[in-house]
């Protein structure tokens, strides 16, 4: 922006229409304003700080979900004053669904506590990544170091084909076919690389 700006354009509420010198157009309301940054935040941030960022909300709807951008102000080209709205961050019109964020909460340790039991404890890459080739078509777990397949089969260290034990003859056959075919996949892509 050419010149200095004035506290008063960018005072936390109001709306503004801005261009930027990338040649983005947004509408959005000034959440914050930093003087010694000159920063102001929307949804995409095209600059790196670790200051404080003048914060826009994007669009001019109210709501639960809110878009925050960040832009430093020398990146305004040109803006124009839409108006004044309620101010942002009065306590009284923000809203945090406790219950919601507690479900993604349970829900990411959940996730996170299935993928770690998933990962091979003191086995090589190549045995992980069998892992995760067999496990995208039967089920299977880790016992230790050997890879256990449809609760049943065992699939012990170096992984190969004449490895596997336990289980009927028909899934100990399942399970070789299986294990030969992502094997070969395996090579294959490792070799391409």
């Amino acid at each position: 922006m050419e010149g200095g700006s004035n506290a008063d354009d960018f005072a936390v509420g109001c709306l503004l229409s801005i261009k930027t010198t990338l040649g983005d157009e947004f509408d959005g309301q000034v959440i914050a304003f930093d003087r010694f940054s000159n920063m102001l935040p929307f949804t995409f941030c095209f600059c790196v700080s670790l200051t404080v960022f003048r914060l826009l909300q994007e669009g001019l709807k109210s709501g639960p979900r809110r878009n925050i951008r960040l832009l430093k102000a020398n990146y305004i080209k040109d803006f124009s004053y839409l108006g004044q709205a309620e101010d942002p961050l009065d306590v009284k019109n923000c809203y945090l669904d406790i219950n919601a964020l507690q479900a993604r909460e349970e829900l990411a340790v959940r996730q996170a506590e299935a993928d770690s039991v998933r990962l091979g404890v003191g086995v090589t890459s190549e045995a992980q990544n069998i892992f995760d080739a067999l496990s995208k078509t039967l089920p299977v777990r880790w016992d230790k170091t050997v890879i256990v397949v449809m609760n049943e089969v065992r699939v012990s260290s170096p992984y190969l084909p004449e490895s596997v034990s336990g289980g009927t003859a028909a899934a100990n056959d399942r399970v070789k076919k299986v294990l030969e075919f992502e094997r070969k996949r395996l090579q294959a892509r490792v070799s391409s690389q």
